[in-house]
């Protein structure tokens, strides 16, 4: 009958390796001197390179399990941005480059025009609000009018 060894794990033949058994009656069989001996140093066998339990946690010598992993494709998606549909977007790809090109300077001809236009009327309502009366800047912020002085 096949024993396993308590420390190394490896399998114990009939007529070989050592018992030891403690004070509180608990025995333990060991595959030879070397085991026992780690034992009774309370090492730690995950710790021990060579024992069954280092190899099954750090996955050593398992060949026949190992599968080739599967590397994912990378799939290509045309999606529409948002705000514009995926037909007008292909439709501005389909142009011809000298259209796309005129179009992108009418809109940014467009876009000038309108800044020019903010900027004059936010300089006529700021011109007509300075023509009137003086009010010095502390006065502006909210500073209560100083009492006229008077003299005897």
């Amino acid at each position: 009958r096949l024993e396993i060894c308590s420390f190394s794990g490896h399998k114990i033949y009939p007529s070989k390796g050592k018992t030891y058994v403690r004070i509180d009656s608990r025995s333990f069989r060991f595959i030879n001197g070397k085991s026992e001996s780690y034992f009774l140093q309370r090492l730690n066998p995950r710790k021990i390179k060579w024992t069954v339990i280092y190899r099954r946690l750090n996955k050593k010598g398992i060949t026949e399990e190992i599968a080739k992993k599967r590397s994912r494709r990378t799939v290509k998606h045309e999606r529409a941005v948002a705000g514009v549909s995926w037909d007008a977007i292909r439709a501005k790809r389909n142009q011809k480059p000298d259209a796309r090109a005129a179009a992108r300077q009418a809109a940014i001809a467009k876009s000038k025009e309108a800044k020019k236009a903010a900027a004059a009327t936010k300089k006529t309502t700021t011109g007509s609000a300075a023509q009137g009366a003086k009010v010095s800047k502390q006065g502006a912020k909210g500073f209560a009018p100083k009492a006229a002085a008077t003299s005897r």
